[in-house]
């Protein structure tokens, strides 16, 4: 009975030793590598599609947001001419004006002083030069020496310049040209108040004064005025896109409004860093039928790079997460089994990824069926 146990305890701590032996372990690691990979039955493989992989070529589309600004090439803000109190606004916000239009009335002695100037230069000029023509007629006849001649055509070539400069003046005060012809036709100007006038054809946008306001010549704003027929989209994009987008790309300009999406390109893009985001203004032009796009509105933007990228596509569906979100594939294996390829994805395109790291070349990865794949292997 005594030997018997001895026995016992013998075997046990042979099986013990044998459990610790190396060649133990190999075979459990063995074991663990093809539990990895799935074998799947002649019945079950019909439900599994493949896909070869091979490098192809695409162009990117940038997907980010912007806001919606004028198109300052189109746009000016509209500074007082003249120095004066506020008596009159003609123009309302949204107010569409031509070249020209007034679009307030000022009380100014700017004003009345150009006037006034013209006046005097103009009657003065008209004087000078019938002296000086009288002049030439009455040298013939010996009736004025040559330098009393020569003096008087010298005085009327002076007077016309202040004319003109008096004029000129008047033209750069933005002076109705019929207030103008009045001037020159010897009628009275009954009020010679000045005229704020749009210097392009828009629309009023930005109203900055109000009646009573005292303005300062070249320096007080009044109005802005725009041209809203088309509108500048400053996009923001990051450096892993920058790379993507060039001069003339097309681009859309979603507003999530009514499926309202407009059509522009890329016109411009900042040579600087924005410190706050880091990303690079790139600067979008597009029309606006409508005036449908305001400024600050914010929107999204799809820019289609022009230049190819190539890279090596594969389907979504082929992806698939494992517990710890890593995106991965089933990769066919030469012994008809399939394993997990961990996998960097890249840019998407439509329905597929361009797969950065994992995949090469010559690739045969499951594309249909993968979810079963899955199943079977946690099995």
């Amino acid at each position: 009975m005594k030997s018997k146990s001895l026995m016992a305890i013998a075997m046990a701590t042979v099986m013990a030793c044998a459990g610790c032996s190396p060649k133990t372990n190999d075979t459990q690691q063995t074991s663990f590598v093809t539990a990895s990979n799935v074998t799947l039955t002649a019945a079950q493989r019909p439900n599994i599609h493949f896909y070869t992989v091979e490098p192809s070529k695409f162009r990117k589309t940038i997907e980010t947001t912007g806001a919606v600004d004028f198109d300052n090439d189109q746009a000016t803000s509209v500074l007082a001419p003249f120095s004066g109190p506020v008596s009159r606004l003609l123009v309302s916000l949204g107010d569409e004006v031509k070249k020209g239009d007034p679009l307030a009335e000022v009380d100014s002695p700017d004003f009345a002083a150009a006037i006034g100037t013209y006046r005097k230069a103009l009657a003065t000029a008209k004087t000078d030069r019938r002296l000086a023509d009288l002049d030439k007629d009455l040298i013939q006849h010996h009736g004025v020496s040559q330098r009393e001649a020569d003096q008087a055509e010298t005085d009327a070539v002076n007077a016309e310049a202040d004319r003109d400069a008096a004029l000129q003046a008047l033209v750069s005060l933005n002076v109705n040209p019929q207030t103008v012809k009045d001037i020159q036709e010897g009628r009275t100007i009954l009020r010679p108040g000045g005229m704020i006038r749009s210097p392009i054809a828009g629309t009023v946008v930005e109203k900055l004064i109000t009646p009573g306001e005292l303005l300062q010549a070249g320096t007080t704003p009044c109005f802005t005025v725009a041209d809203l027929s088309r509108v500048w989209v400053m996009a923001q994009v990051f450096g892993a896109d920058l790379s993507s987008v060039s001069l003339g790309d097309s681009a859309e300009v979603v507003t999530g409004i009514d499926s309202k999406n407009f059509s522009g390109r890329v016109d411009n893009i900042s040579a600087l860093v924005d410190p706050d985001t880091r990303s690079v203004v790139v600067r979008v032009v597009a029309d606006n039928p409508g005036n449908f796009l305001k400024k600050q509105m914010y929107v999204r933007v799809l820019i289609q790079a022009h230049q190819e990228s190539a890279g090596m596509l594969v389907p979504v569906s082929a992806i698939l997460r494992d517990d710890e979100n890593l995106p991965f594939v089933y990769l066919a294996q030469s012994d008809r089994s399939f394993a997990r390829q961990h996998v960097t994805l890249s840019y998407r395109a439509g329905d597929q990824y361009d797969i950065a790291a994992g995949l090469k070349a010559g690739d045969q990865i499951v594309v249909d069926g993968g979810l079963f794949v899955q199943f079977m292997q946690t099995q």
